[in-house]
């Protein structure tokens, strides 16, 4: 490998073009070994298991020395990790071996398992990355998931440190090779694998140093999770990349505690982390103010905000919460990203806060830019987004007829530049399609076609909505062909290939909604209730997320093209102007109600979970019956979380959360809950 010790003291812009990061990290094991690389917070407080720069760089070709062993150079290994630091040892274990890397949340018990079935065939992998547990996990409950048991399997574990540099046998990776396969897929969709390479990862990285202002003073402190491109690219790669420590906290741990990520920062000085919009929200409303006293947030420089729509009021409530401890405005970094760009494509200058866009709504639907007084009717506030910096170049399309549009037209996103990935593994057709965009017949540039809408005014992008039907719902994609497939199969009177999801903004929160034939021979003794139960139920199970509204429509009376294809935006429109023909429907209620203390005998428990349910899933209270599933009212992972800490502060036990979505009644959790408590007893 070409080493040099410029690449400790600085990397330049230039060197991003011919460097990976495998060699970045040796470089800093070479001259700083002993230097902090991360430190992961076990319980997401006090818990610390650190690792330095050359301890990671023995753990990691250590892995890479068994790879080479079982694998050649561009094969891919599936990645099967509970957040930690064995993730990261292997994740460079890869880098370091030439193995394509494949990230995926790690198999649980009541969950299905089809995406990781569908990262496997797609991504041809013939290796398991994993822990011993995850390992020892799978023999005993996935055995018999076929697509699995023919994979060489390799655990962290069994990889010791390897003196003898048998990963020197591999041919050292080029900046121009995949790096890993980043999936954006659902699950039961065509799954797409986003090559990045190692050039990707290296021009990403110093995008965000450069907007962000970052340094080897700088300290990170993330809780995103590894396998999403946001916390693989920023909460992992980008502090190696700069030479500075990295906080990890475990995902799970910041939902059950959101102060515990803010508590990380004040505790380290955290001067760089960031989130989806939804996280400042839960920032705001989860965490008590008695919690928030001694807390200093002084030492940010850039908290950054991202990868779902950017409310104004967000700002403005977490601003106004945490004034009063260090947070200042000009800390906040909204920016615009995706996958498909490796991670960032815009975002403005460190320091310099978010800008606001009073516009039209109205004449927004009419994709014109239109700017409005803040006391107009149809006033909209949108958040600036920042520009594109480095060698990227974005310009707005018209997706129709693929000229430039007019300073005052909202159109398509589309982005050059060499944060731009290579396209999707094994995809031809949908490569050309996305990322051999060209404007006007010019030839000489080919750009990516975001599928996202927006404008730039004053040099500022603003994104405005979605070309694509791709639904956002807490910072995760989904695919709505893939939740209807999954509402559609979950009960006998939905018509196949007759519905359709999207995602409606309610209380500047965005909220599923699903709209679904009913097959003509059930309508006359339809239950709308059982049908509605079914598919929140079944989405519940799939994608942990709730269904705010499902419309059950009248037998061949969905919008379609005359092709036969869904409109879901047409269908979207008539939602909410009430203009489909519904034969019923069910609207969650948002209404709430204080909670009485909860004492320890059955009754009272169920009495808690009731009122519980009431406030946090707003059901009203005579809607809740106890011998369905609580995974019917739309109890998400999210909420999971929050449920069993719940439990676990007032009663003192601890119920795992997949039990929630064991298609167990609200009665039988409560005597399952109340069999823990006296044991515990």
């Amino acid at each position: 490998m070409a080493l040099d010790n410029f690449i400790y003291d600085t990397i330049t812009e230039q060197d991003t073009f011919h460097f990976t990061l495998s060699e970045i990290i040796q470089t800093r094991a070479i001259h700083t070994p002993d230097e902090t690389a991360y430190i992961f917070l076990r319980d997401g407080e006090d818990d610390e298991e650190k690792i330095s720069y050359g301890e990671l760089f023995r753990a990691a070709t250590g892995i890479a020395g068994k790879l080479a062993g079982i694998s050649a150079k561009g094969e891919r290994a599936l990645m099967l990790f509970p957040p930690g630091l064995e993730f990261v040892k292997a994740l460079y274990g890869c880098f370091f071996a030439g193995i394509i890397a494949v990230p995926a949340y790690a198999p649980r018990k009541n969950r299905s398992l089809e995406r990781i079935k569908t990262l496997v065939v797609d991504s041809g992998s013939t290796v398991v990355l994993c822990t011993s547990d995850i390992f020892q996990s799978f023999e005993r409950s996935f055995s018999d998931l076929e697509e699995l048991n023919g994979l060489k399997w390799l655990t962290v574990e069994d990889c010791l440190p390897d003196e003898n540099n048998l990963w020197l046998n591999q041919e050292a990776p080029q900046p121009s090779d995949v790096a890993l396969l980043q999936y954006t897929s659902g699950s039961t969709g065509k799954p797409k694998g986003v090559m990045v390479t190692h050039r990707n990862i290296l021009r990403n990285a110093m995008f965000i140093r450069k907007s962000f202002s970052l340094s080897r003073k700088s300290v990170s402190v993330t809780w995103l999770p590894s396998f999403h491109d946001m916390g693989l690219i920023d909460g992992i790669i980008e502090p190696v990349f700069n030479g500075c420590p990295g906080i990890v906290i475990p995902p799970v741990a910041f939902i059950q505690k959101p102060m515990r990520w803010l508590k990380a920062i004040s505790k380290y000085k955290g001067t760089h982390g960031g989130a989806p919009n939804f996280a400042f929200d839960h920032c705001v409303e989860g965490i008590p103010i008695e919690e928030r006293e001694g807390l200093d947030l002084s030492s940010l420089s850039t908290l950054y905000c991202g990868a779902e729509p950017i409310r104004e009021s967000t700002f403005t409530r977490f601003i106004e919460t945490y004034k009063a401890h260090g947070f200042k405005t000009s800390m906040l970094y909204p920016c615009y990203g995706m996958a498909e760009t490796t991670l960032i494509i815009s975002g403005p200058s460190a320091g310099r806060g978010p800008v606001y866009l009073c516009i039209s709504a109205n004449a927004l639907e009419q994709n014109k830019v239109q700017k409005a007084s803040e006391n107009d009717q149809d006033a909209r506030y949108l958040v600036g987004v920042g520009y594109p910096w480095l060698d990227t170049e974005v310009k707005i399309v018209n997706p129709e007829t693929l000229i430039l549009c007019n300073d005052d037209e909202v159109g398509e996103i589309w982005v050059s530049g060499s944060i731009v990935t290579a396209g999707y593994w094994n995809k031809v057709t949908e490569t050309k399609e996305s990322f051999a965009a060209t404007i006007g017949g010019d030839l000489s540039v080919k750009y990516l076609r975001t599928g996202d809408l927006g404008f730039f005014d004053q040099g500022e992008l603003y994104i405005t909505g979605r070309l694509k039907d791709m639904i956002i719902l807490q910072g995760r994609n989904y695919y709505p062909h893939d939740i209807e497939f999954v509402a559609e199969a979950s009960h006998p009177a939905l018509r196949q290939n007759a519905s359709a999801a999207f995602s409606i903004d309610i209380d500047d929160d965005e909220k599923l909604v699903i709209v679904a034939e009913v097959e003509r021979s059930a309508i006359r003794n339809l239950d709308v209730e059982v049908v509605c139960d079914a598919i929140r139920q079944q989405v519940a199970e799939e994608f942990e997320q709730d269904v705010y509204a499902i419309q059950l429509l009248r037998t061949a009376s969905i919008l379609k093209t005359s092709s036969g294809k869904i409109q879901r935006k047409a269908c979207r429109e008539g939602f909410l102007q009430k203009s489909l023909e519904v034969v019923g429907e069910s609207v969650r209620a948002s209404k709430e109600s204080p909670t009485g203390s909860p004492v320890a005998d059955l009754t009272s428990l169920q009495v808690w979970l009731i009122a519980w349910i009431h406030i946090h899933l707003k059901i009203p209270i005579d809607r809740i019956d106890q011998a369905k599933a609580i995974s019917v009212y739309g109890l998400n992972s999210m909420k999971a979380v929050q449920l069993q800490q719940d439990v676990l502060n007032k009663f003192g036990v601890n119920i795992p959360p997949y039990i929630f979505f064991d298609k167990i009644s609200v009665k039988e959790l409560c005597e399952r809950a109340f069999a823990k408590m006296n044991e515990v007893v």
